[in-house]
């Protein structure tokens, strides 16, 4: 039997109106942000209507902006902020030719992966929203069905399968990508390798953001790169003014650039600035290696395009892998070298001569499914989710003057502080309550950005983590006292 207040206009559906009850019952505050909602059966028993019309209840409320779906776990009300946090400045880095600081990276990763730390600063997604079960099912099938051909040598280049499926996923980007212009690497770390070592030789310059992905710093350093950092607004990249003026001023042997929400600011390059972008390095012939890795993790609207979609003259050499889509841990990434693209595959056999071909097929075949767009469209909800519910966090429990970025992808976000916060002494005294933040000074060659760290919420927002961030908070108020 209906509730009482369950009436229907002459003017409604059933499910707009149970759709308009629920909306209701969110704007008197029974459900709260962050409230799960009923599940469909439970409320298709409670209010005697079918499932489909909940079903359409929900969609309906989601169109709205009411609610979200979280894959495996249900409906929920959105957070809606009451105030957006001031976001951090651009940044303006020193310059400074020091080795870079590796051990603090690699300490600060090592503390991450220890069993019972919540790794918050990790850039890593929470294995609940990976298609895990299909990526072993198709695994077993790929090795069933091929057993000699996963365990012979195959060409350095990549399998042809996957090659095909990534040139067709490239459409995405605006890019027009044949097979055989790809190079199947170990993720995108080896692409990022392979390509500096392309186009530079040990003592070249190479142009990145400020502050970058700490692991790019330690490749730079690895090959014995000078590094110039460059500021960068933490919405639209990296400055274009300054970077022109190195390109006229210094020797530049190359660019390496995260255009497409960036890790750690979470900026994204706009297309025109992106064209501007290819003029620039048009006119000066200086190569530029595109880390997208995060492109496919757009919230809202079309996927951003790539740089290498404007590109004319093969001087971008296009990197990005499934690391932060499917799977870390099988290591598949490619990269589009362009004109660099014989010296590209050279490189990758000499280096390691080949990727694993069981890890290659499984990624084609789950490619060519088509159920990756469907995955990626519960990734994006959920990501969206998620960052609203730690930003939230944030303004609930850390100090007043606190910055936060507001990316519109990915899923990182970068956070500043006080000058007189030192984020290396937060992250030591975070880690005696097992939990691990990234410190600013990872994440530049200068060792700045002392005040500064990042956060992570690729990680389902469990009580949990909410009691973590209440933790750093106070860890924070102490030290702005």
């Amino acid at each position: 039997m209906k509730p009482k207040f369950m009436t229907t206009s002459p003017n409604q559906t059933l499910y707009q109106t149970v759709a308009d009850q629920i909306h209701g019952l969110i704007s008197e505050g029974t459900f709260q942000p962050g409230d799960r909602l009923p599940s469909v059966r439970k409320l298709h028993q409670q209010w005697s209507v079918s499932i489909s019309t909940v079903l359409e209840a929900y969609r309906l409320l989601e169109d709205r902006g009411l609610i979200e779906a979280r894959p495996q776990s249900g409906y929920f009300v959105k957070t809606i902020l009451n105030f957006l946090p001031d976001e951090p400045s651009p940044s303006t880095p020193q310059s400074a030719d020091n080795p870079v600081d590796t051990s603090l990276a690699f300490r600060v990763n090592n503390s991450m992966l220890k069993p019972g730390i919540i790794g918050l600063g990790a850039a890593i997604a929470g294995s609940n929203l990976l298609p895990i079960a299909t990526l072993n099912r198709l695994m077993g099938q790929v090795l069933r069905a091929k057993p000699e051909v996963t365990h012979r040598y195959s060409s350095p280049q990549g399998c042809e399968e996957l090659r095909h499926e990534v040139a067709r996923r490239l459409i995405d980007t605006g890019c027009s990508i044949t097979p055989d212009q790809i190079v199947i690497t170990n993720g995108t770390t080896e692409a990022l390798y392979l390509s500096l070592k392309a186009v530079t030789k040990p003592g070249d310059t190479v142009v990145i953001e400020s502050p970058t992905y700490h692991l790019l710093l330690e490749t730079l350093e690895a090959l014995h790169l000078r590094i110039l950092e460059l500021p960068t607004h933490p919405q639209h990249g990296i400055s274009l003014i300054h970077l022109e003026d190195a390109l006229k001023n210094d020797q530049i042997s190359a660019c390496v650039l995260i255009a497409n929400f960036s890790n750690p600011l979470g900026s994204c390059m706009s297309d025109s600035k992106k064209k501007q972008l290819i003029s620039l390095i048009n006119r000066y012939n200086v190569p530029l290696i595109e880390d997208d890795i995060y492109g496919d993790l757009n919230f809202t609207g079309n996927r951003p395009k790539a740089i290498k979609s404007f590109d004319t003259q093969g001087l971008v050499l296009y990197c990005s892998s499934i690391s932060k889509t499917l799977s870390p841990g099988l290591r598949i990434g490619w990269a589009v070298p362009g004109r660099y693209q014989t010296k590209v595959e050279q490189l990758k056999m000499t280096t390691n001569y080949m990727t694993a071909v069981a890890p290659q097929l499984t990624i084609a075949a789950f490619l060519a499914n088509g159920g990756y767009d469907r995955h990626l469209r519960k990734l994006r909800r959920t990501y969206q989710a998620q960052m609203m519910d730690m930003t939230q966090a944030i303004c609930n429990y850390f100090p007043k003057m606190t910055r936060v970025s507001r990316p519109k992808g990915g899923y990182i976000l970068w956070i500043e502080m006080p000058e007189i916060v030192d984020t290396l002494q937060l992250y030591e005294d975070a880690l005696h309550h097992n939990i691990a933040i990234a410190p600013g000074s990872m994440f530049s060659s200068s060792g700045g950005y002392r005040n500064c760290f990042r956060l992570n919420f690729g990680l389902p927002f469990t009580q949990e983590i909410q009691e973590a961030m209440i933790v750093l908070g106070q860890l924070l108020h102490e030290q702005t006292k």
